[in-house]
């Protein structure tokens, strides 16, 4: 992903829009959005995004229309779509895809899955025209090496080169400069705007970009040659319509610069790399054409000394005779080569490795039988032998091919001088290690899987030797902890890890095994000491590593309990709580039971009041003790009533002023069938 790669967003919940927009933004991209299906296709009508992120359900056109809309029009039937839905029906997802679907995200989304499926659809569009590019490159190679191959005029060719290169960079023009060792003088010899153009000399004082670029051997991009320093000495003789963007790229024949490829742009503008990588590939070819052109003389010379070369090795394949009875019993392959390459001698256990016979090998370079990826490696070997360095267990690889099957075999080989009296000559012995490599490579393939298990583990993993340094600790430790793993391993022991004395006593336990068997230590609640100082509670389960029948070391698992102790203590306060409230609910429920017991003989006493001031003379000593008992009794029932507001009990009226509580209704029966009975308050 690149920033100014532009999202757009279609979504007709402004929630989700704006949710859409702050991840994508904060992730780098640009974002565009808009809250509908019509106003999308609007903006897709004259922009293209590098991603859409569409919400299948919408009021008329939905995403549905948007989507099959996108896939018909053939300038954005390209951009990556992933679907928003919050539909279930995995119909509903399969119609998406149907119409063209790259990706679907499930509503509600995280934003971190979100920005991860956009840069996916991002690099996955980057491959494809990439893999487009180099499609088209190698067509273009493909025909300028047909052409260098067909065309027997070096002109034509030269020419078609340079006029191919112009149409795919877009370039104004593309020249061939050639120059003479040590000379100041350069010779256009071919132009894409010329093809009549023949050897125009070039003043190489004048063209300081040039210069540069043949002794450095590098290649030189200008992309606007009036603010370029280089040209500072010959600015004012540059004419005033001169060519604005410049690429100058050698031509190399065995790292010596025989001339350059030399394109120029009347505007400035930068050539992408994918134009200068294409550039460079045509350079290379040019030049061993070039170089072909002028040594096609010195071919057939070489054709006497390969024959020559033959009779040399046949000489020295006899000087071998006396070692072949000794060759010939060796348990391991063994060939010799001349320092050419070329086999000499191999004895039958060489032929059983390589399961080509004994003049199948002698028709043979050692080149022949490497396998191709391995070239550069005896590249580097055979430049090694001209400097005397004969090198041990070697890993080469070569193509074994018998009546059913090709299979790649991998040998170890060791290298010899021998013959030096008769120019030198390398003996070469190898064994089949094939196996071997497969159970390394499959042994380094877990070890890295069990290093990416740990690290990726939410529990911390840490582990020592037996002094107790620290030679292990995860990213769930350093996470806990508050230190770097740098900053651990090496460099602290366990008892830096726990508080005093902790480390100590968890060993004895492990030792012990009075906590999970000998030499184990399971569900352990411990503290350790973070790097702050501050005390973690712990789950530890902790092993001791064996090795040879005795310890070499420990391992440690710790669960961090703090998210476990804080739900503990909230628990805790919840209990305490419902206790509390358990209390003050039986404190009502005794009120309540109360008020309920002072019901009768209260509506008793207020009934005898009543009835005792009706029936008393006034002027009667009762009369006055009545009021009184009715006066207390009813100072009686204003106390139950407070009673039973506490307990929420209903009340109802009783006598004058007077409520009792309504027991009925307070304990639900509200079918007009209660009895009179009721406290008074």
């Amino acid at each position: 992903m690149t920033r100014g790669d532009t999202v757009l967003v279609v979504d007709d919940d402004a929630v989700s829009r704006t949710v859409l927009a702050r991840a994508l933004v904060g992730a780098g991209f640009e974002a565009e959005v808009v809250g509908s299906g019509g106003q999308a296709l609007t903006w897709l009508a004259e922009h293209t995004p590098s991603v859409i992120l569409l919400d299948l359900v919408m009021p008329p056109p939905d995403g549905y229309v948007v989507l099959r809309s996108v896939r018909r029009d053939r300038r954005t039937a390209e951009v990556p779509v992933v679907v928003l839905t919050a539909l279930d029906k995995d119909e509903e997802v399969a119609r998406a895809f149907e119409l063209g679907a790259d990706d679907f995200i499930r509503k509600p989304f995280r934003p971190v899955e979100l920005v991860a499926r956009v840069r996916g659809q991002i690099r996955m569009r980057d491959y494809v025209v990439a893999l487009a590019r180099k499609e088209h490159d190698a067509k273009v190679i493909l025909e300028l090496t047909q052409a260098l191959s067909s065309a027997l005029d070096i002109r034509e060719i030269l020419f078609t080169v340079v006029r191919r290169i112009a149409d795919v960079a877009q370039i104004d023009r593309c020249s061939i400069i050639l120059v003479r060792e040590q000379g100041d003088v350069g010779y256009v010899v071919a132009s894409s705007d010329d093809k009549d153009l023949r050897d125009l000399p070039l003043d190489l004082s004048k063209y300081p970009e040039i210069q540069q670029v043949l002794g450095t051997g590098e290649v030189l991009v200008i992309d606007d040659a009036r603010s370029s320093p280089i040209f500072d000495l010959v600015r004012t003789i540059l004419p005033p319509d001169s060519f604005r963007s410049l690429a100058i790229l050698p031509l190399l024949f065995e790292d010596k610069a025989m001339g350059v490829l030399f394109l120029r742009g009347r505007r400035p503008v930068a050539l992408r790399e994918h134009e200068l990588s294409l550039a460079r590939t045509v350079a290379g070819a040019t030049a061993i054409a070039l170089r072909n052109a002028r040594i096609l003389q010195s071919l057939r010379d070489q054709t006497q000394q390969i024959s020559f070369a033959r009779f040399e090795a046949e000489r020295r394949l006899a000087a071998l005779q006396p070692y072949a009875d000794f060759f010939h019993s060796a348990a391991d392959g063994i060939i010799v080569i001349d320092p050419d390459g070329r086999i000499l001698f191999s004895n039958p256990r060489a032929q059983a490795i390589t399961c080509r016979t004994d003049s199948e090998l002698s028709s043979m370079t050692l080149a022949g039988l490497i396998d191709p990826r391995d070239r550069a490696l005896l590249d580097d070997l055979r430049g090694g032998f001209g400097r005397g360095v004969f090198p041990h267990t070697v890993d080469l690889t070569i193509q074994r091919c018998d009546e059913n099957q090709c299979e790649r075999r991998v040998l170890s080989c060791s290298f010899s001088s021998v013959l030096r009296e008769d120019g030198g000559a390398i003996l070469i012995n190898f064994h089949d290690v094939t196996s071997e490599r497969a159970t390394e490579a499959e042994l380094t393939k877990t070890k890295e899987f069990l290093e990416r298990v740990i690290e990726s583990s939410v529990d911390a993993i840490i582990s020592a030797d037996m002094n107790g340094v620290v030679l292990l600790f995860n990213r769930a430790a350093e996470r806990i902890y508050g230190y770097t793993s740098a900053e651990v391993v090496g460099l602290k022991t366990l008892h830096d890890l726990y508080p005093d004395g902790s480390a100590t006593q968890i060993m004895r336990l492990i030792q012990s095994g009075d906590h999970g068997g000998p030499g184990r230590l399971e569900g352990y609640r411990t503290e350790v000491l973070a790097k702050d100082g501050t005390r973690i509670p712990m789950m530890l389960s902790a092993a001791l590593i064996v090795e040879g029948g005795r310890p070499t070391g420990s391992v440690g698992i710790f669960t961090d309990l703090r998210e476990l102790v804080r739900m503990e203590t909230q628990l805790t306060a919840a209990q305490e709580e419902l206790r509390t409230r358990e209390k003050q609910a039986l404190i009502a429920e005794l009120a309540g039971a109360t008020a309920h017991e002072l019901n009768q003989p209260l509506t008793s006493v207020l009934g005898y009041a009543e009835m005792i001031l009706r029936r008393v003379d006034a002027t009667s000593p009762a009369q006055a003790a009545a009021a009184t008992i009715r006066a207390e009794a009813e100072r009686m029932a204003e106390i139950v009533r407070k009673i039973g507001k506490i307990t929420r009990y209903e009340t109802k009226s009783y006598v004058g002023s007077a409520k009792i509580i309504d027991l009925d209704r307070s304990s639900g029966n509200d079918d007009g069938s209660s009895n009179s009975s009721g406290s008074a308050q």
